[in-house]
């Protein structure tokens, strides 16, 4: 195959690692003053992004000898990883116009594009290296994301602890790809499956151990998830939405895509550690947040819980299995953005943000179509008929029954009803406590349509939605097998 056909599948990438670079000299001649046209400019490239992928990025098989994979599994990953990261750049603006005063840098959305071209060439990775590329380069970006209010505490600490835990994965991710590496000799995922199929060693197999171990900590599954809370609670709320949705999105696709298409021959092998994840995940993810009293731990916890039922999905290993996930991915990226939309209304009058549920006391009574959103969010979540959020778990437990782990999915759902109980408390604060102080008024259009549309999505109207996203899923699951 010829260069010219390479880069066509690389199309979206290169749009992105180049708008980045352009942007990022426009910021360093055009300083502060700068800040808002590059946000613009970013989300413009981010589309054009979406726009490159039309073509031979949806569909043109192996670029590079093998190192990068264009198929529609990478192109439905990237599609909910664009719309996550624009919605992330959108709302920082007024964030930090109102709660930081200057600390809005025009660095912010380029470090979002940065860290958008790192989670697209991990969902695209067919190599060991392109992974670890990828994944660095995602990486690397959101440790400064995290830390990006320079003079708040809470944010430096994030960042910092970010850092150095993220630091720890990365070597155990690196250590087991070298493991795999030695013992298989090829870093390319066709060679690694070939290695699995015939006689594996001891060493290929610790190989697997510590490759998931390192995904586990990128989407925060248990016993990896130590960072989220803190990290979630310290960095500012556009960046806290973005790590809850884009990044958890490429991290989930790449787990699936190392385990189906490197690791698929030993599946009984990892299928075990996923199976411990997804329960584990489940299972702290509600029990630790029953007694949280910041909005953003909650949330945290909520998605330490969610990434549990995803790898139910996973843990079938079948297209359906796969479908579910992405299906699931897709729901809970709606549900995740509307919940810190939500978040970033919760102002006093002085414009300073509020984070406590305490304060969501009486909000039905003081801003009833807010309370009205976040109740849908939080019955979503909780996976409450008829809401959409029921259909996501539903395809993920519906994959698991079917490849014969109808105890993982009777566990599933049990665990799922403890969860509830923190969604139905945020719900029962909104509606039966007695009111708090009101929140000021919102006065962005732009965020109360984005409310508007996310749950108008999760309501009962996302079902007419099924046929169209469940076809893609299969669509995109096929595409692994």
């Amino acid at each position: 195959m010829n260069y010219a056909a390479n880069l066509a599948m690389t199309l979206p990438e290169a749009v992105l690692a180049l708008g980045s670079i352009i942007l990022m000299l426009v910021a360093a001649w055009g300083g502060q003053a700068s800040t808002r046209a590059i946000s613009w400019a970013s989300v413009a490239i981010i589309a054009g992004a979406g726009i490159a992928l039309i073509g031979p990025a949806s569909s043109g098989g192996d670029a590079f000898d093998g190192l990068y994979r264009a198929d529609a599994f990478a192109t439905f990953s990237k599609v909910l990883i664009f719309i996550a990261a624009a919605i992330s750049i959108v709302l920082a603006p007024r964030f930090f116009e109102r709660t930081a005063g200057d600390d809005l840098r025009p660095e912010y959305p380029v470090l979002i594009l940065l860290s958008t071209c790192g989670m697209a060439m991990m969902v695209s990775a067919s190599d060991m290296l392109t992974l670890y590329v990828g994944l660095e380069l995602q990486s690397l970006a959101a440790y400064v994301l995290a830390s990006f209010m320079r003079r708040d505490t809470r944010s430096a600490e994030a960042g910092l602890k970010y850092f150095v835990l993220g630091a720890l994965a990365s070597g155990i991710l690196l250590y087991g790809i070298s493991l795999v590496y030695g013992f298989s000799g090829t870093t390319t995922f066709d060679g690694i499956a070939d290695a699995y199929t015939g006689t594996r060693s001891l060493g290929l197999m610790f190989g697997l151990v510590f490759v998931f171990a390192g995904i586990a900590f990128k989407i925060a599954a248990v016993p990896f998830h130590m960072w989220t809370p803190d990290v979630y609670e310290g960095a500012p709320t556009p960046v806290t939405a973005f790590f809850a949705s884009a990044p958890k999105v490429a991290g989930v696709a790449l787990a699936v895509r190392v385990a189906v298409e490197a690791m698929g021959p030993a599946v009984e092998q990892w299928r075990q550690i996923v199976i411990f994840a997804a329960l584990a995940s489940i299972v702290l993810g509600a029990v630790a947040a029953i007694g949280q009293s910041n909005i953003k731990r909650l949330l945290a916890y909520s998605s330490i819980n969610n990434v549990g039922f995803a790898l139910i999905g996973l843990a079938a290993g079948t297209p359906e299995g796969v479908a579910g996930v992405l299906t699931y991915m897709t729901i809970y990226i709606a549900m995740t953005l509307g919940s810190f939309l939500v978040v970033l209304q919760m102002r006093d009058d002085d414009g300073q943000p509020v984070e406590t549920v305490a304060s969501l006391a009486g909000m039905s009574r003081t801003r009833p179509g807010l309370a009205l959103a976040l109740a849908i969010f939080m019955f979503s979540l909780a996976g409450i008929p008829p809401l959409f959020g029921f259909y996501a778990k539903f395809a993920v437990f519906d994959a698991a029954v079917a490849a014969g782990l109808f105890p993982l999915a009777v566990v599933g759902i049990v665990a799922s009803v403890i969860g509830a109980y923190y969604y139905l408390r945020v719900v029962k604060t909104m509606y039966f406590d007695e009111p708090a102080a009101a929140f000021a008024a919102n006065d962005s259009k732009v965020e109360g349509g984005l409310i508007v549309l996310t749950a108008a999505f999760v309501s009962p109207l996302g079902y007419l939605a099924i046929p169209l996203i469940g076809g893609w899923a299969m669509t995109a699951a096929r595409a692994l097998f």
